[in-house]
């Protein structure tokens, strides 16, 4: 009977502890999207985004996030960025592009029915340091 209960309270153990690691992989799914860059070269953080594919992976606490832009399993590009709130879902996944300077860079990020978007290059630290040097 105790080898029975041993045996259980094991089994209990791993239960909780695979349905913690699944939480948390869903957790982590939640922060990437997509994004698809056609035409012309973009340009984040300084660095080239080809036309294709990204996978977009984002981690971070609170509305400050640092984001991977990924072509497959290689990181293409990182930047800072800060999760917006946005009004209405947007219908599609796209990017605002700014062409400041004659580059084209991204300054934000949106998927296609969140309740978010990513501010590209914005973070709260950022912001707080460009209000006091004005």
């Amino acid at each position: 009977m105790k080898l029975n209960h041993l045996a259980l309270n094991h089994l209990a153990k791993t239960v909780v502890l695979g349905l913690a690691v699944l939480l948390a992989s869903s957790a982590f799914a939640s922060n990437k999207g997509s994004l698809q860059v056609v035409g012309d070269t973009l340009e984040v953080n300084g660095q080239q985004l080809a036309p294709g594919d990204y996978q977009l992976r984002w981690d971070g606490t609170g509305t400050n996030v640092e984001v991977s832009f990924m072509r497959g399993k290689k990181e293409i590009a990182k930047a800072s960025a800060k999760v917006v709130a946005v009004d209405k879902p947007y219908a599609y996944d796209g990017a605002v592009v700014d062409h400041t300077g004659g580059k084209a860079t991204i300054s934000e990020v949106r998927f296609a029915g969140k309740n978010y978007a990513l501010a590209i290059g914005t973070t709260e630290k950022a912001e707080m340091s460009a209000s006091s040097s004005k």
